[in-house]
């Protein structure tokens, strides 16, 4: 863009996107019959999401509309909310502020620090949910609104399959997941799949379910309105959403750095993903976040700025002015084996392969994670996922530390003071060297050492191994020199003069507490009074 857009950069937006706006198109309408909220909420969705995010966000050749993780989220919604419409779209709505706050706030680079096996975890459950309730739909039974009710439900759904259902699904499967790259590359294999399927329905009269009509023409614009007592609900599962939507499209940004070799604005992708959101509640329409493969296609196909995304919009908007008559007889097995397709991909194989080879703390959260998305709140497993893989961590880094007191090393001291303190202190000197992070996660093992200091009459608390000492740890060292004070104990604090924990102690004032001289920043030095504390002290 920096040279000016060419009538050849156009003429690569207008086939990437229209191309991704054909991989769309299925994948849109599948999602709005699986969510429950109807067909044309999925279009809806692919057409607000897909073009704001476009014109506001900071990946130019990505592509926006509803994704199955953010579809997931918003079926609990609708299942939650079952009585109130109207709370349903206020979930997307308040998700779409709160992406635009975060990315106000600069939140976007914090989606790095998420633990992998966090989101490993989280997604392929999120597969595993998607695989579970299109099983349904797939064996020609009624839709099911969360993987525990697939569960139940499934032995009754096999009792009275529909064979033709099942036949369905497993052409449109077959050619979604064997079409020949060369031919995808062209046309791609939802959009095969979906005329195959459809066709095939149609010209042998099968007796499947379909989608049924669906409404033609603009959608009404509306801003949803709920009553008070339902905002907390509401704002757990949008704040869920949010974060899904960050996650999910910040990953899809990557995605395209790597393909375009250009770096993306985190902050105002999540502006874009806000305001797409905030005009899919607007109008009816499912949530959306960045598409990994409409954006590839969109790549692949020519597609390299914000325009791209735009056109895949205008597109889909087209479809729904014109083609909705036709895309009422779509069968829902051929939606159910285009949404396997999806459910399947999103399993990360990647870790699935080194299962028995990774970490055991890791593949704790990542297990933990999965059977908590799919079997109880997808909320609740990121919550607990990430206080789990930080306590893994906490453990890991503290498990590093080491606090040990000792006498002092003997080469440690200048000669004229080596055989006075070796015969004459008995240990009345003694060291405590911390080794490693002081923080919360090892502020036990200080207070552990505390008893072994009794009979001592000088502690030198050797510091200048700790990088750093977050407030826990500052706490604990202050209760611990208060014990120590307690039981007639001079502390010494011996630390780094420029990595800051100087600066924190005196403005948290250990100055007033240690006494002028009780922070040091040189360990010979530290010494030095330390003896001559002790020949102060009485009875010496």
């Amino acid at each position: 863009m920096k040279n000016g857009y060419s009538l050849h950069t156009f003429r690569g937006d207008f086939y990437g996107g229209l191309t991704a706006g054909i991989v769309a198109l299925p994948l849109a309408l599948a999602f709005g019959v699986a969510s429950g909220f109807g067909a044309v909420a999925g279009i809806y969705g692919a057409i607000a999401v897909g073009f704001f995010a476009s014109l506001f966000g900071g990946t130019p050749s990505q592509v926006s509309g509803p994704t199955g993780p953010m579809t997931v989220i918003f079926t609990a919604a609708i299942v939650t909310f079952a009585d109130h419409p109207q709370a349903v779209l206020a979930v997307i709505l308040l998700a779409g502020i709160l992406q635009i706050v975060f990315g106000l706030l600069k939140l976007g680079v914090f989606v790095r620090y998420i633990p992998y096996p966090v989101i490993s975890g989280f997604m392929s459950g999120i597969g595993v949910i998607i695989i579970l309730i299109q099983l349904h739909p797939l064996l020609g039974a009624a839709g099911v609104g969360s993987p525990v009710e697939a569960v139940l439900q499934l032995p009754d759904s096999l009792a009275n399959l529909n064979v033709y259902s099942v036949g369905l699904a497993l052409v449109t499967m077959a050619v979604v997941f064997f079409t020949p790259s060369r031919i995808s590359r062209v046309i791609p294999s939802p959009l095969i799949a979906l005329l195959v399927g459809s066709v095939c329905a149609i010209i042998f009269k099968l007796p499947v379910a379909t989608i049924g009509e669906i409404p033609s023409g603009l959608p009404r614009l509306a801003v949803p309105f709920f009553p008070v007592t339902l905002f907390p609900q509401i704002m757990s599962m949008a704040l869920a959403l949010a974060v899904l939507g960050l996650i999910d499209s910040l990953l899809t940004s990557v995605v395209a750095d790597s393909m375009t070799k250009q770096k993306h604005d985190s902050n105002r992708e999540l502006i874009g993903q806000g305001i797409g959101n905030i005009a899919a509640s607007f109008i009816g329409g499912l949530p959306g976040a960045g598409a990994t493969m409409r954006t590839v296609v969109n790549i692949k196909s020519g597609g390299t700025t914000r325009v791209s995304g735009m056109i895949h919009s205008i597109f889909l908007l087209a479809v729904l002015l014109g083609l909705g008559e036709y895309a009422a007889q779509i069968p829902l097995p051929v939606l159910a084996g285009l949404l396997m397709k999806v459910g399947i991909d999103i399993l990360d194989y990647r870790l699935l392969r080194l299962f028995g080879r990774i970490p055991k703390q890791d593949l704790m959260v990542m297990v933990t994670v999965f059977l908590i998305t799919v079997f109880v709140d997808l909320i609740v497993a990121v919550g607990v996922g990430v206080t789990l893989a930080s306590l893994m961590i906490t453990y890991r880094i503290s498990s590093q530390s080491k606090i040990a007191v000792q006498g002092v090393p003997h080469q440690e001291w200048h000669r004229d003071l080596e055989k006075s303190l070796e015969e004459e202190t008995d240990y009345k000197i003694r060291t405590l060297s911390v080794m490693g992070a002081f923080f919360f996660g090892t502020t036990a093992k200080m207070q552990d050492q505390v008893s072994k200091l009794i009979g001592t009459e000088v502690v030198i608390i050797n510091c200048l191994n700790v990088p750093f000492m977050d407030l826990s740890g500052l706490f604990a060292l202050s209760e611990m020199i208060d014990r120590l004070k307690h039981e007639k104990i001079k502390p010494i604090l011996v630390v780094r003069e420029g990595e800051g924990i100087r600066r924190h102690m005196l403005e948290m004032g250990y100055g007033n507490h240690l006494g002028a001289d009780g922070i040091q920043t040189d360990y010979n030095d530290a010494l030095h009074l330390a003896w001559e504390y002790l020949g102060d002290a009485p009875g010496t």
